[in-house]
């Protein structure tokens, strides 16, 4: 048996609704390219040095998402960075951004990638909203490449 969820679920139920102008150019994802834009963009995070990256693979969890991401940035100028880049990686792997935060003084990126969506937090914010608690359910998908480390600086994740 198939599950569905968010988006193609509806798309099943009304197929007027791919005629929505909030969904142009959206299409079903699949599982394995949603799953591997993921990784990649938990890779792009780290790689952009930011710390404790987590990726949550909340498929049958969520009706909005397959995998949330989520990372902490050192900065505002690294957040926004690393949001640009994510973003960059997303309309090359032609998985696009849906909607993202557009505040330039914020404490909270969010990129939502349709199946994908990435938290991109400061520290504080990012304890506050405890996004891996809410979503404590979730599977953790193993994203670092062999022989590498995340960088859990605050010592969140003990491993």
């Amino acid at each position: 048996m198939t599950t569905m969820t968010g988006r193609d679920e509806l798309t099943s139920r009304d197929p007027s609704f791919n005629n929505h102008p909030a969904f142009a150019g959206v299409r079903a994802a699949d599982p394995v390219v949603t799953r591997v834009f993921a990784i990649d963009a938990a890779r792009l995070l780290a790689d952009d040095k930011c710390e404790d990256v987590v990726l949550l693979d909340v498929q049958g969890l969520s009706q909005i998402c397959d995998y949330i991401v989520v990372a902490t940035g050192t900065s505002d100028r690294q957040m926004r960075g690393s949001a640009d880049d994510v973003k960059k990686l997303a309309e090359t792997t032609d998985n696009g951004v849906f909607r993202h935060s557009v505040d330039e003084r914020t404490t909270w990126y969010v990129l939502d990638c349709v199946h994908v969506v990435v938290h991109i937090f400061e520290p504080n914010a990012r304890a506050h909203y405890d996004l891996e608690l809410l979503w404590g359910d979730a599977p953790r998908v193993e994203w670092q490449r062999p022989g590498e480390k995340n960088r859990d600086l605050a010592g969140l994740h003990g491993g």
